[in-house]
């Protein structure tokens, strides 16, 4: 497990930004930056306005797009223009 000192500003700015997505799920997060859940929120309450926390917060509780266990009925879409993501590395140009 990574820990959030560990982690680079870039990758904090990602997971900032996953979590923010409705359908990322914390699983998703965890898979590639081997951060639970319980250690997303931390970072989230530790890099944001409190209101902003707070916000997110309420957005995400008991979400079934931010957990995998809850997402049976949810279908991932993914654009055709989307370039193909490896290891959370966009490929070069």
């Amino acid at each position: 497990m990574k820990k959030t000192a560990q982690l680079t500003e870039k990758e904090i700015d990602r997971i900032i930004e996953m979590a923010w997505e409705d359908r990322t799920s914390f699983d998703v997060i965890e898979a590639q930056f081997h951060l639970p859940e319980k250690e997303v929120i931390r970072l989230m309450r530790r890099e944001m306005k409190p209101s902003s926390f707070r916000m997110w917060r309420a957005r995400v509780q008991d979400r079934a797009t931010k957990h995998d266990i809850l997402n049976d009925k949810v279908s991932r879409f993914k654009c055709s223009r989307q370039r193909s993501i490896t290891g959370n590395k966009i490929s070069k140009r």
